[in-house]
């Protein structure tokens, strides 16, 4: 499948759920003096979450043109050394404002991933909330009894609080959060380290694609948490990171998104793209700020 195909099933697939498909946000954040850029999905639906506003529809899904490069969520230090974080990138998303929860977010990731995508059900794990003491927040058991249904045990990985708890930032909406994660390797280092190892361990080829936001709490100043007044799913998927799992590559900057950019650089510069770490890594960062 190309990126464009790719980003279609996404929007086609939710909005056979009943799901409204809207357009991708400014990457401007206006009205919000706590956010300077868009860096997540569910920054436009900010004030339905806290009550603010009222719904226009009790589900939604797009995909969001996101820019992380300072503030809470900042991977611009990464940016070309590695092969999968961007400064701006594409966040697919759907959200239920008090409909669906946990169980419906699950049910539905996992049918788009395996039955839609078909991507390989053994090569998928994922994470839940292990809970937080000093929070007074248990371990997320009811998102790990639905995961059951779909992966074995040890499938199913805990999370700290740092990975398994998302906040958009210092203050707001922020809940207990369930990743899939994607091993991409050989069979053979497969045979040598199993998957479980590897979460949430920097490995450039087993990485997270979707994360599973459980809103339920809204984040004050003084860092109390309090009840949202409704529960909301918030997701968002890399969609680079999906392309790379779907065309088979190892690298985001290998798919259709980047290879022509990549192309035009290495013609312009006179420089063969993958034969030189350095000159792969400027030619990485330069692809990724175009």
């Amino acid at each position: 499948m190309t990126a464009n195909e790719i980003r279609d099933s996404f929007k086609k697939y939710f909005e056979s759920k009943g799901h409204a498909i809207v357009p991708s946000a400014p990457m401007v954040v206006k009205g919000d003096p706590t956010l300077m850029f868009t860096n997540a999905g569910m920054n436009q639906f900010k004030d339905i979450f806290l009550g603010n506003a009222p719904r226009k529809y009790p589900r939604a899904a797009d995909t969001q043109k996101c820019l992380r490069v300072s503030g809470k969520h900042n991977d611009l230090e990464e940016v070309g050394h590695d092969t999968y974080h961007h400064t701006m990138f594409e966040m697919l998303g759907n959200w239920s404002f008090g409909d669906y929860f946990k169980q419906g977010a699950i049910d539905a990731a996992w049918e788009y991933l395996v039955s839609i995508l078909h991507l390989n059900p053994e090569d998928l794990y994922v994470t839940v909330f292990e809970g937080d003491e000093k929070e007074g927040l248990a371990r997320d058991e009811e998102a790990a009894k639905f995961w059951r249904k779909h992966v074995p045990e040890d499938h199913i990985i805990n999370g700290n609080k740092h990975d398994n708890f998302w906040e958009m930032g210092d203050t707001g909406p922020c809940g207990p959060c369930s990743e899939i994660h994607i091993d991409l390797r050989s069979d053979e280092e497969r045979k040598a380290i199993p998957g479980t190892e590897l979460v949430n361990k920097d490995h450039p080829q087993v990485i997270e694609i979707w994360n599973l936001v459980f809103m339920q709490f809204n984040r004050k100043a003084d860092q109390s948490l309090e009840p949202l007044p409704a529960k909301v799913i918030d997701t968002g998927m890399g969609f680079e990171r999906l392309c790379m799992a779907l065309q088979g590559k190892t690298s985001n900057y290998d798919t259709d998104v980047f290879t022509p950019m990549i192309d035009k650089i290495a013609a312009l510069s006179g420089k063969q793209y993958g034969e030189d770490h350095k000159v792969d890594v400027a030619m990485r960062v330069i692809a990724d700020h175009i």
